[in-house]
């Protein structure tokens, strides 16, 4: 399941095809903010993968066929995790962009501390 929260992270082309003999596909009411806009439109679209049983849900947008497009995205990427695992693009690209924020929230503790040290140093000079 961690693997999974890697999905719709990414932007890589090296991913499974899904086909639509695979897909069921519901148009459901949205939840969350919005009013009438939301309680009375079916636009928010329910997308299952058969084979694996992955479930994506998208109400990103007022549209439907944009709603269509990104649960499309959002659950091909799933399902390259579900059956790749550690190989798939999605999960390199994911743990790659956490050790990049890693790498950038140590240089601005490194910094920090830098900028301590020479206050404290001034503070020595002046006296």
């Amino acid at each position: 399941v961690p693997l999974l929260q890697a999905a719709g992270k990414k932007s890589s082309f090296n991913l499974l095809g899904l086909t639509e003999g695979e897909l069921e596909e519901q148009f459901v009411r949205g939840d969350g903010p919005g009013g009438q806009a939301t309680n009375k439109t079916n636009n928010c679209v329910v997308l299952k993968h058969v084979p694996s049983g992955l479930v994506v849900k998208c109400h990103q947008t007022r549209s439907v066929e944009q709603n269509r497009k990104i649960a499309r995205e959002i659950l091909q990427e799933k399902v390259d995790l579900f059956y790749k695992g550690e190989d798939s693009d999605v999960f390199k690209e994911k743990k790659a962009s956490e050790k990049k924020k890693q790498e950038k929230k140590r240089r601005a503790k490194e910094n920090l501390e830098r900028k301590k040290h020479f206050k404290e140093m001034q503070q020595l000079d002046k006296k």
